[in-house]
């Protein structure tokens, strides 16, 4: 028999005759929706490097310095790998529905990164941007803040920045108050429209904004499904897979529901029927 003496405080992990530390051991992340080939290593996250990595490192860094709590970007790996904190907590959307409380802060958060973003720029300019805005971008955002990239826990923080990169305040917020509202079929207009308001009002929006909201959330929402149809005709995965599982049709019905029920966010965000 071989004996292997393991340092004091060092987790280890024996599979098929080797030993791997526990820190080094590599565990898939599941939750998202195109989150192939990501898993944690210790305290980190591996993800695959792409084209707009140094631009997204960069908005990071940029973000952080302004006081945002942000993943920490550390570099790349030995295998090509970009490499972030691990936040540890939950996603949101694993202990939704959030309350009122909870949709003013998180409408708090979006507002802080929006502002955060003001003046941000990028010498390389790639990025990887899905859906662009209707118009001008004239902001770096997110482009995904919703309740699938929201981490809760002793802090609460927006993961999964890949996809940063030139929008609009109205585009991004459009997407995020829909996704945190929960503006689908399946929930009471009059229960969606209070959540809306909710977060609108943690946001802080302007008068501007508010009046365009419900029009730009139909945009939006219409732009995901049309995003998801023509990925499945093309056959670009993951986003051709999603059309097919249920994701073409939920973003088909959120656009329909929300065009159906605009006088009731209208009345709920500015006061007018």
């Amino acid at each position: 028999m071989v004996r292997v003496l393991v340092p004091l405080g060092t987790a280890m992990a024996c599979r098929a005759g080797s030993i791997t530390r526990m820190e080094d051991a590599e565990i898939p992340l599941a939750g998202g929706n195109a989150s192939e080939a990501v898993v944690r290593v210790g305290d980190t996250v591996r993800k695959p490097w792409s084209e707009s990595t140094p631009s997204v490192a960069e908005f990071l860094a940029h973000l952080r310095a302004q006081g945002i709590d942000v993943p920490a970007w550390r570099g790349r790996d030995d295998r090509g790998r970009q490499v972030l904190e691990h936040v540890p907590g939950d996603l949101a959307m694993h202990v939704r529905p959030l309350d009122a409380e909870a949709l003013v802060r998180v409408g708090r958060m979006v507002r802080s990164i929006h502002d955060a973003s003001v003046g941000f720029t990028s010498d390389t300019a790639a990025w990887d941007v899905l859906i662009p805005p209707p118009t001008s971008a004239d902001l770096v955002c997110h482009n995904d803040l919703a309740p699938w990239n929201l981490v809760l826990g002793d802090r609460w923080v927006f993961i999964d920045w890949d996809g940063a990169g030139p929008s609009t305040r109205l585009w991004d917020l459009a997407y995020s108050a829909q996704a945190f509202a929960g503006l689908d079929a399946a929930q009471p207009v009059a229960s969606a429209a209070e959540r809306l308001r909710w977060f609108v009002d943690g946001y802080g929006a302007t008068d501007d904004i508010r009046a365009a909201l419900p029009m730009t959330m139909v945009h939006r929402a219409t732009a995901m499904w049309a995003l998801l149809r023509d990925a499945n005709a093309s056959g670009r995965e993951p986003w051709a897979s999603m059309f097919d599982n249920g994701h073409g049709a939920h973003w088909w019905a959120a656009s329909e529901y929300i065009a159906a029920h605009l006088s009731a966010w209208t009345a709920t965000l500015t006061g007018d029927a």
